[in-house]
């Protein structure tokens, strides 16, 4: 047998099966089209991890090669090896490899931010302009929707539009689309939905440091993650009972069909095909339609995936009432690890926080207000549009509150929330006061700094 050596390749892998160590050779697109300031690299974070499965579909690795001799015959690619192949929290299969003598353990990286968003305005100052972006974000969303319903190919550039418009508001101030994404219409729920799960991801990517260019991909794939839903019949998509079984299968085919939907619209649509064809895939393997594993379920699908939940409880449908904000983060903590990835679960509870922008909230003594802002560290005490007394009567003038300021009520007790209730509740709906432009607050002080601790609490 001839004498062993070592042959250096590339090996093609999909993003999904990338682990730290790993020596990124090339891409499949050009490197000046991403956001990758070197043209090759080793992986060296989980975030770099994530960026590649943002922008990227596979990438080409080096890998090493075991051959008996140039006489040999040539193994099968599968059987290619990469050079390094140190996986991320042991979820990443691994090939086998010679161990050192002396292997130090691996060490768990925690990720950390890349980029730390500071908010540029108040969100009296944006929401203005945020109003404005909300309402063509909505239109368009369905015009899209109606559009392929009718068989109209897609106009992905009114898409982008609208998605960039949406993410320069978020990253001046992500309070005013998040207030706004609390007003919910049962009769429009699909294409609101879709608008509000852009918003939505766009402000979680903006809370987990992504880039600009990742945040404005992730809220594209957002708008466009239940495309496939246009080819539901109504009848099952709106039916106000249980589905059958059958009807189940059919509206399960909306991955499916959304996936064979952008892939017949652009070759620039990788990342959003992959969400549309994966956001209900789980951790624990029993998600559909492929039954993926949560190491091969792609970065922004599992993002988009916890946020499509996340709205589409608190929203009001056909077949179901919205409950509270608060119940929906009980529902994703629960089965964060299972159904959610455990680190994107938390990040998500952190960032919306017990009472979001938008909630009506009942104070301990009865007086009633609207969120109108959040504090990054303090989501137990946001700033309050107080706008009903003790009894449920209109309080005139309107009263502003900074909670973080301990204000007093006229019995000398610092206000603080007792719960949340629905919109609605007293005559205060929550459209009128953004349409009569009362929604506005001071500036918060710039609170950058990490959260931490347990997320449900202040």
């Amino acid at each position: 047998m001839g004498k062993t050596h070592q042959e250096i390749i590339e090996t093609r892998v999909h993003v999904s099966e990338l682990a730290l160590g790993m020596h990124v050779v090339r891409l499949d697109r050009a490197w000046e089209e991403t956001d990758f300031l070197l043209q090759g690299f080793v992986i060296r974070a989980p975030q770099e991890i994530h960026s590649l499965q943002a922008q990227c579909e596979f990438v080409f690795i080096e890998g090493r090669l075991d051959t008996a001799s140039k006489h040999t015959p040539n193994p099968t690619r599968s059987e290619a090896r990469p050079k390094s192949s140190s996986g991320f929290l042991g979820m990443f299969k691994r090939s086998p490899k010679k161990q050192p003598e002396k292997e130090e353990p691996i060490k768990k990286v925690a990720p950390r931010r890349r980029v730390n968003y500071i908010n540029k305005v108040d969100v009296g100052t944006e929401m203005p302009f945020a109003a404005v972006k909300f309402e063509d974000a909505q239109k368009t969303a369905k015009s899209i929707m109606s559009g392929l319903r009718v068989g109209r190919a897609l106009d992905l550039n009114n898409a982008r539009t609208v998605v960039n418009s949406c993410v320069e508001s978020v990253l001046r101030n992500e309070n005013a689309l998040l207030l706004l994404t609390k007003i919910k219409h049962q009769d429009e729920y699909t294409a609101e939905h879709c608008i509000n799960v852009a918003i939505l991801s766009a402000a979680f990517g903006k809370h987990l440091g992504l880039l600009e260019g990742e945040i404005r991909t992730l809220a594209l794939c957002g708008l466009l993650h239940d495309v496939g839903k246009t080819r539901i019949p109504d009848a099952v998509l709106n039916k106000p009972g249980a589905l059958t079984p059958a009807e189940f299968d059919m509206m399960r085919g909306h991955t499916t069909h959304g996936r064979t939907i952008l892939m017949g619209t652009s070759n620039s649509l990788a990342t959003a095909v992959d969400v549309a064809y994966s956001h209900h895939e789980r951790m624990d393997g029993q998600g559909y339609p492929r039954g993926l594993q949560a190491h091969q379920i792609p970065y922004f699908a599992k993002i988009v995936g916890l946020v499509d939940t996340y709205d589409a409880i608190t929203s009001n449908r056909v077949y179901d009432k919205g409950r509270a904000s608060m119940q929906a983060l009980d529902i994703i903590h629960k089965h964060r690890g299972t159904q959610f990835d455990k680190e994107l679960a938390e990040a998500f509870i952190q960032m919306i926080g017990i009472y979001p922008p938008g909630s009506i909230v009942q104070m301990l003594n009865g007086e009633v207000g609207i969120v109108v802002e959040s504090h990054p560290k303090h989501k137990l005490k946001p700033k309050v549009l107080l706008v009903r007394d003790a009894d449920h009567l209109e309080l005139t003038p309107y009263q502003h509150l900074d909670l973080m300021e301990a204000p007093k009520d006229a019995s000398g007790r610092a206000y603080q929330i007792a719960k949340e209730v629905p919109d609605g509740t007293y005559d205060i709906v929550l459209q009128d006061f953004v349409d009569q432009g009362l929604i506005m607050s001071a500036p918060i002080p710039d609170t950058s700094e990490e959260l931490s601790g347990e997320p449900w609490k202040d």
